[in-house]
Parts: structure tokens; sequence; C-alpha cells
């Protein structure tokens, strides 16, 4: 008899995650936004981004040793109170201490948690499902990610063009203690692993283990780990600092209006997602990691009409649509190519390993976000006037990653 994949313990994961990345997108909507109006310098905006993700390369590792070692369920309660006191005490804070410090602390703190937290999501998948079901699972779990990314940003755009940040801070308080509540409730199967010396030895052990098992026995993992890094580092860091940018400071539209197109801008991203994690729910049984450089290339493609547009008109309103409808696209693509990712990756990885190797890929491939945030901060500061140059650039790099993913597949 097949199992049900709608369990009570993974419904329940799921509706904590609908409440929980909700909070986490509307947060990481509201605060950098907060600092691009004040400051309007882009340079700063990437660098603070940036250094936003820097915490979760180092912690991700812990992460996934926690995963494996400590029951699932404890982690994502504990961290979600944590996040929660965490947006609490920076809207106490707020307007007492100077902005730019607080603000870069903080989201370094929430970018932190947040690579400590989903190893333990992506980790108790296969604990809670049966295999033939993990695709299907992933994209759920996708999904529901998806869709609060998408209430998240329109929603925290409404509140924050209408009333400022502080709303926004305390409906997000308000989401992650729910959650974490929520959460109390789930049932994990969970086998203890001891830790073999104290925690830098055993996450130094953990850390070493993973990359013997992608070295010696599954090369194909770690190569597609690296064309994640590069997808990370031309494609995706582009989107996140093209954005806010070029809506808020480049088009020519009035600072409210253009803030709330940001919100909505950052909506279709998320439906894109959304869209992204349905069809891969629909077509499970269809989609391998053989395909998956296909993806890439349309995601890749998708960025040249944002480039050119940029060139041909001077419309704010016409080069704001094909902003948002194009990244849409790039997102139901880079959603797709995602779930077969990490479904291919659960499948081939042993129980034991699961957290380890999942936070490890985490780890390098978010090791070049940071560094792209930085460079196109810079270039676009720097480059005023030429931006469709710039995204050209990042469609062309992202499109011969592409072509090189293609050759590593092809054989899986």
């Amino acid at each position: 008899m097949k199992q049900k994949l709608f369990t009570k313990d993974f419904t329940l994961v799921v509706l904590g995650q609908i409440i929980s990345l909700f909070g986490n997108a509307a947060i990481r909507f509201a605060l950098p936004l907060y600092l691009l109006n004040l400051t309007g310098s882009s340079a700063l905006y990437g660098t603070v981004t940036a250094c936003a993700f820097l915490p979760p390369i180092l912690l991700s590792p812990i992460g996934g040793m926690i995963a494996d070692r400590v029951n699932k369920r404890n982690v994502m309660v504990v961290l979600d109170f944590l996040t929660a006191v965490l947006i609490l005490t920076f809207s106490l804070l707020m307007g007492t201490l100077s902005l730019v410090p607080l603000l870069t602390v903080t989201l370094m703190l929430l970018y932190g948690i947040a690579g400590t937290y989903q190893p333990s999501v992506q980790a108790s998948i296969p604990a809670l499902v049966c295999p033939e079901q993990t695709m299907a699972a992933n994209s759920v779990i996708n999904t529901v990610s998806s869709f609060s990314s998408l209430t998240g940003p329109v929603l925290g755009g409404l509140l924050y063009s209408a009333w400022g940040l502080k709303p926004v801070l305390w409906v997000c308080t308000v989401c992650f203690f729910l959650s974490a509540v929520m959460e109390l409730f789930i049932r994990i199967p969970f086998q203890r692993q001891n830790l073999d010396g104290g925690i830098l030895h055993t996450v130094k052990n953990d850390f070493s283990e993973s990359i013997r098992f992608l070295r010696t026995e599954k090369p194909v993992i770690q190569k597609g780990m690296f064309v994640v890094c590069g997808i990370n580092l031309f494609l995706s860091a582009m989107i996140i600092v093209a954005m806010p940018w070029l809506i808020t400071e480049i088009l020519d539209l009035d600072a409210a209006f253009a803030n709330r197109l940001y919100g909505f801008a950052q909506g279709a991203l998320a439906a894109g997602g959304l869209a992204g994690g349905i069809l891969s729910g629909i077509f499970a049984d269809r989609l391998h990691v053989r395909t998956s450089a296909h993806i890439l290339a349309a995601c890749a493609l998708c960025i040249f009409p944002i480039g050119i547009t940029l060139l041909l008109s001077d419309s704010g309103i016409l080069n704001y649509l094909v902003l948002t409808i194009c990244c849409f696209f790039i997102m139901v693509c880079s959603t797709i190519f995602m779930v077969q990712m990490m479904t291919f990756i659960q499948t081939e990885t042993p129980p034991h390993l699961t957290g380890k190797v999942i936070s490890l890929i985490l780890t390098v491939s978010m090791c070049s976000q940071p560094l792209g945030n930085a460079m196109y901060g810079v270039l676009f500061e720097a480059g005023r006037g030429y931006e469709y140059a710039i995204v050209l650039f990042s469609g062309t790099v992202s499109l011969m990653i592409a072509v090189r993913a293609q050759k590593i597949f092809r054989f899986t």
C-alpha cells in the first residue's frame, strides 16, 4: 500500500515552513530596501547584503552536523524562537544605534540562522516520506517556500510603503513565534549519533567525510555544486542587486510607487518559484538531473531581454515589466533545477550523511553569493548608465555555465 504524502508530521513541517518563510521573505525584503532608500547607494547595498551571506557559509556545516546528531524538530523550534527574539530586539534598538552597523549585524544573524536551519528541513524529508515520494515532497517544500516568498514581499511592500518598517518587524516577529509553537508538535524519526570529541573536532571530521564522499563516490554531485556556485555568482547575485537598484534608483519612477513596484517584482520572483515548484510536482516522474542543464540554459536566455530593453528603451514602466516578467520565468526554471538537484542529492546520499552533505553543498555554493553581491553592487554604481552591459554580461556567462553543465550531467 502506497504511503500518503501528507502525513500529520509532514503537514506540520509544511505549515511551519509557510509561516516561517513568509516572515523570512518579508524581513529580507524590508531591511535592505530600508537601507537603500536611506542611502541611495548600490555599493553599500551590495556590500551589506554580501556581508549577510558570510554567516551561513560558516554556520551551515554546523547546521549539517546538528541535523544529523540532534532531533531536527528541536533545531527548527529553537531557531524560529531565536529569530523572533532577534527581530524584536532590532525593532527596539532601531533609532538608538547607528543604522548601518545595526542593520548589517541583524541581517548577518538572520542569514546565519537560516543557514543553520535549512539543513534540518532538507534532511528531515527522507525521514518523513517514502523514497518514491522524495521528489514530490521536495516539490511541496519548494512550492510553499515560493508561496511564502510571494506573499512576503508583496504584503511587506504594502505595509512598508504605507506605514514604514515597524509594522513589518512586528508581523515577522509574530510569524516566527507561531511557527516555533507549531513545530513543537512535529515528530521526526531520529537516531542519535555520538560526538567524536569536541564540537570543532566533530565538525572537521564531518566536513572531511562529506568531501571524501563527494570526491570518491559521487563526483557528479561535486561538479554540480560548482555549477550552482557559478550560477549564484553570475546570475543570482545580479538579480538580487539589479532588481532594487534598477526599480528604485534608475527607472525614473516616483519613490513610493517604485517601492510598491519593487514589492510586486519580488512577488513575481516568488510566483515564478511557486509555479516551478508546482510544475516539479506535476512532472516529478519525468524530471531527471540529465535535463537540468537545459533548465539552466533557459534561465540564462531570460536575462537577455532585460539587457536589450534597457539598451533600447527609456520607458521606466516598459523596463520594469520586462524585468519582472523575465525574472518570473528565471525563477520558474531555477526552482525546477533546484528540485532536481536536491532530489538527486537526497536519493544518492546515505541517511547518516544527508545533513552533512547538504550543508557542505549549501556552504560551498553560498561562498559565491557574497562575492557576486559585492561585485554587482560596485559594477552597477560605477557603470551607471550602462546597466544593460552588466546585465548582458551576466546572461552570457550564465549561458556558458549551462553549456558546461550539459557535459557534466549527460551520463548521470
